[in-house]
């Protein structure tokens, strides 16, 4: 039985990548979505459907609003898998970088091959919605001296070629993709799998030494505590939410330190406890 999957981009977008790279040798049923939301919205339609979402890279930084949808989403993290992203310039065949005018990509993909678009200042930079969408349009509508920036996967899928390859300024450009479902879902998927990694969500009270104090706690319990993100909490001036990801060894004592926080935080939730990924 195929798996489904719901992914933000089309076929070859990072996304779907990410999708085969975690659920390797699985026949899977990938589900296209245009946006973030509808990728949530899709699992709460159907249940047995599982998300993938990327929630930060190493350059551009953490995806700010889907933290807030997966905290108020009532879904579940269930795993992770890191990926290196490679960025591509694709056009239709038989072209060479000098018959290109335009390139197509996302903001951010833009935004991480800017040395190699300033090396080429023929060529003009275009915001699109997605990465291997670009490419797609690129082929379905036959258009020459249009490039997209994407990854091999797409120039693949939609038959163009890769008039450069490895153009992203950082080599060390990664990012890193939640994999999201349905609390029982996620639970199934967890079954007899040793779980190393949590994230949770917590506001504190605005006074002195707060955190610090959860920070103390964690410590105490050799909780290794790997990334906190905050986040203003709307209509509570000078309050934020703090977005943690947490790995440990010893389960006992990573549960012995949530009981310990807890009376220090308010609206403490545990957004997903898992296996923690290694860089693909």
């Amino acid at each position: 039985m195929k798996r489904k999957i719901a992914i933000q981009g089309v076929a070859g977008s990072f996304h779907d990548i990410a999708a085969k790279n975690y659920f390797k040798g699985d026949e899977l049923d990938i589900i296209p979505c245009g946006t973030f939301k509808e990728v949530f919205a899709t699992i709460k339609k159907d249940n047995s459907v599982i998300g993938v979402i990327a929630i930060e890279n190493t350059i551009a930084g953490s995806l700010l609003p889907n933290h807030n949808l997966l905290k108020d989403s009532g879904l579940r993290i269930m795993g992770e898998t890191k990926l290196r992203i490679e960025h591509n310039l694709v056009c239709l065949k038989g072209q060479t970088i000098d018959d290109v005018h335009d390139v197509y990509s996302h903001p951010i993909a833009l935004m991480q091959c800017e040395d190699f678009l300033a090396q080429h200042p023929h060529l003009c930079a275009v915001e699109s919605d997605d990465t291997a969408q670009s490419a797609k349009r690129i082929a379905e509508n036959n258009i020459m001296g249009r490039a997209a920036i994407c990854g091999k996967l797409a120039a693949d899928i939609y038959g163009l070629e890769i008039l450069a390859s490895g153009i992203e300024t950082n080599k060390r450009n990664f990012t890193r993709f939640l994999i999201i479902g349905d609390p029982w879902t996620a639970d199934e998927h967890l079954k007899g799998k040793t779980v190393d990694k949590s994230s949770m969500v917590f506001a504190l009270p605005h006074e002195e030494g707060s955190l610090a104090k959860v920070l103390s706690i964690l410590s105490y319990y050799n909780i290794n505590l790997t990334k906190i993100q905050s986040l203003p909490i709307i209509g509570r001036e000078w309050e934020y939410l703090f977005y943690v990801n947490l790995t440990f060894d010893n389960y006992l004592s990573y549960s012995q330190s949530l009981d310990a926080i807890r009376p220090f935080t308010k609206d403490l939730r545990i957004l997903g406890e898992y296996v923690g990924s290694k860089e693909q």
